[in-house]
């Protein structure tokens, strides 16, 4: 697959922020996305049937993990409302985009390093294409959702639509992280290999696994800390539970993204610079 780069450096410098970047260079990001999934499943016999095996596989192993070896509960499960494992699988999804971007991000520069030694190429847009990578398995892992809610609980809420509003708050957060990360990893290594350990944290230490009630006041801390918890609790509301989001919860948690995500974006331009020279 080839890929056309900018015909010139004037284009790349007057980037003025993170959504400038993808405007300016849509064609190349998309080509670098498409390339990102087609690559992970290449050579595969299943090809990109794998996007909805793997999601199914694993929501079998946490499922029979925690919800038969552990016996974790949730009232609406106990009660006959909403299977465990449908519970479980929301939580899942959020993670699993959320993990993924965090523990890719610290080798986006270093795992392209062809690309840095390009004067020309616009290296603010590697996060782009991992981000809609992650987002197409986490639209994927939402089908095979869909089809087990069906089958399971024989129902789907219609609040169901309004989950990409409250994963654009996660979207955004990860993004101003990717662009932290990614600057950072050029400069200490071993960052690569502590977001791996800080991903699984953030999953047991968030609400994926049993709701927050399970735990005495003085230890739901960490959950409420973890930004992924609201997400995960905003996500069951409007795809299970049938109600709306919390609206002021979202436009607070957006405020916050936004400020990771030029923060990130701001760093990774500071520090680009010395990209070259450390690689």
């Amino acid at each position: 697959m080839s890929l056309e780069f900018p015909s010139n450096i004037a284009a790349s410098r007057s980037d003025t922020g993170p959504f400038s970047a993808i405007g300016r260079h849509w064609s190349l990001t998309k080509e670098l996305a498409k390339r990102d999934v087609l690559g992970r499943y290449k050579g595969a016999s299943f090809g990109l049937l794998w996007s909805l095996i793997s999601p199914f596989l694993m929501l079998l192993v946490y499922s029979f993990a925690f919800g038969f070896v552990m016996k974790a509960r949730w009232p609406q499960a106990e009660n006959g409302q909403t299977h465990y494992s449908i519970i479980l699988f929301v939580g899942l999804i959020v993670h699993g985009f959320f993990a993924e971007c965090l523990s890719r991000s610290p080798h986006l520069v270093t795992g392209n390093v062809n690309f840095v030694k390009r004067v020309i190429f616009p290296l603010e847009i590697l996060p782009w294409p991992m981000v809609m990578s992650a987002l197409f398995h986490a639209v994927m892992n939402f089908l095979v959702f869909l089809v087990l809610h069906l089958a399971l609980d024989h129902t789907l809420a219609w609040t169901t639509l309004l989950l990409p509003l409250v994963m654009l708050p996660l979207v955004i957060f990860a993004l101003g992280m990717s662009w932290f990360l990614a600057a950072l990893g050029v400069y200490l290594r071993d960052i690569g290999q502590i977001t791996g350990v800080i991903a699984t944290a953030m999953l047991f230490t968030s609400t994926a696994m049993f709701p927050i009630e399970a735990l005495p006041p003085a230890y739901r801390w960490p959950l409420r800390l973890n930004p992924l918890t609201f997400i995960i609790d905003q996500a069951r509301d409007v795809t299970l539970w049938g109600r709306l989001p919390d609206w002021l919860g979202l436009g607070v948690y957006t405020l916050c993204a936004l400020v990771v995500l030029y923060g990130g974006y701001g760093v990774f331009r500071l520090t680009r610079r010395g990209f070259a020279d450390v690689i």
